[in-house]
């Protein structure tokens, strides 16, 4: 197998092969599954323990601002946000306007999200020895990396 830091100068000739979207959905695939596997065990979902630590972070918050952070569409968040809601782990409360509202995190959500932040931990720790922190940072820099080249063009909306 070949070093992460090195290969791009080794495979500088060839040319891509296969689907670069299968591949990455196969990879997010497995690594959800080990990030769920342990948060699971506080009881959430990894999506759900994303959304409580982006509300601690930014909220309260409008829930289009949240989705806008998040990167998913409103229809989704909505979607996440109820079961959140009906455990009383984020709250819904009127914003500026009659018709604006925001997302806040309860005293039990910052409860679920320190438990499940824990298994967080345990989880990362798992990745890191699993892979290698070498090969971890160096996928970290490629994503952060292609994440900035594939940014929208401003003033293009995804649909």
């Amino acid at each position: 197998m070949m070093n992460p830091v090195t290969s791009a100068s080794a495979l500088s000739g060839l040319r891509p092969q296969g689907c670069t979207n299968l591949k990455l959905r196969q990879l997010m695939r497995r690594v959800t599954q080990h990030y769920d596997a342990e948060v699971g065990k506080s009881g959430l979902k990894g999506t759900q323990y994303s959304l409580l630590s982006y509300v601690l972070k930014l909220g309260p918050i409008r829930p289009g601002d949240l989705a806008r952070e998040m990167m998913v569409d409103a229809s989704t968040l909505t979607r996440n946000l109820k079961p959140m809601v009906a455990a009383g782990w984020l709250a819904l409360a009127p914003g500026g306007d009659g018709r604006s509202r925001l997302v806040s995190i309860t005293d039990a959500g910052r409860q679920k999200r320190a438990e499940a932040q824990r298994r967080w931990r345990v989880a990362q720790e798992g990745l890191n020895q699993l892979l290698g922190s070498d090969r971890v940072l160096a996928l970290h820099a490629l994503m952060d990396e292609a994440l900035e080249r594939l940014s929208p063009v401003p003033g293009v909306h995804d649909e």
